[in-house]
């Protein structure tokens, strides 16, 4: 099945209000910057999608990617490991006065969190977090002397995520440090979108390669000249 979508406006049409919205990237790394941005022209076009969850390690620096779409008001809640970045004031000024919910999570435990949804499993027991408030209303239990925390899985409406190269079928592979979050997120979502820098026909990716199988990735779409974060913000540049 051909997966390809024609342009990065058709790659974010499929996402609705209220949504959860998995992103992928480590900071700058593996972030689908194209992608976000492109939703973020579909908002300043229409109006939506808002009301958004999303689910990334961070919550953006300056006002690019994540940033933006928390600067624009299209977030309602961040679901995050580390809320502070080097410019981390979209996300900030908008929790000082209530604009935003956030929901933290140690970054083992979302990583997990995410990689269970994939794997169907519902919930787990990890000793992170135990007697500290982000434990607080949640099971816990003993397992060889030491206490455990229970945690549910975390899926999403939709996914995006960035990849390396990729074939018209979806499957995909990841360039070094961008392996992060992104294959853990692409099997989590009901609907993953990725931007890959290279398309290839079936067959051009040897089958070892392979990181995320095609079964997991709804939509491809090619940007060959994806742009970096990090030397986005270096150069003074926002897109909000």
């Amino acid at each position: 099945m051909d997966k390809t979508l024609a342009s990065l406006s058709d790659a974010v049409s499929r996402v609705t209000d209220a949504s959860t919205l998995m992103i992928g990237g480590f900071g700058g790394s593996g972030a689908p910057i194209e992608l976000i941005h492109a939703l973020i022209d579909r908002f300043k076009a229409t109006g939506g999608p808002v009301n958004l969850t999303v689910v990334n390690n961070n919550a953006g620096t300056g006002k690019l990617g994540i940033a933006a779409m928390i600067e624009v008001g299209m977030v309602k809640k961040m679901i995050c490991s580390f809320p502070k970045t080097s410019d981390p004031r979209a996300f900030t000024e908008k929790y000082l006065v209530g604009e935003i919910d956030l929901e933290l999570v140690p970054q083992g435990t979302l990583a997990e969190r995410i990689r269970a949804a994939g794997a169907g499993i519902p919930a787990f027991y990890t000793p992170t977090s135990y007697g500290t408030d982000l434990a607080d209303g949640k099971p816990v239990a003993e397992f060889d002397g030491k206490m455990y925390v229970q945690e549910r899985w975390l899926k999403a409406d939709f996914a995006f995520v960035k990849g390396q190269k990729g074939d018209t079928h979806g499957n995909l592979t990841y360039r070094y440090a961008s392996r992060n979050f992104n294959p853990l997120m692409a099997s989590a979502a009901d609907t993953t979108i990725a931007q890959v820098t290279e398309l290839v026909a079936p067959g051009g990716i040897d089958p070892e390669q392979v990181i995320s199988p095609g079964i997991f990735v709804d939509g491809v779409v090619h940007v060959p000249n994806a742009r970096q974060e990090e030397d986005m913000f270096r150069a003074g540049e926002a897109y909000a």
